[in-house]
């Protein structure tokens, strides 16, 4: 999701769409937000890993 997040954001800024740009900064946001709660333990949307 993160990488995914980056390619968005990185093609938001190449191709001048600032919706894509902040779609992308959002799937950053929360794909690190998923990455560190499944690191410290706590079960996400009943995974405990998050891949």
């Amino acid at each position: 999701m993160i990488i995914l997040g980056i390619i968005f954001a990185i093609i938001g800024v190449v191709v001048s769409i600032s919706a894509l740009l902040y779609f992308g900064i959002a799937l950053i946001i929360l794909g690190a937000a998923l990455e560190l709660l499944g690191m410290t333990g706590h079960a996400v949307a009943g995974r405990r890993h998050y891949y």
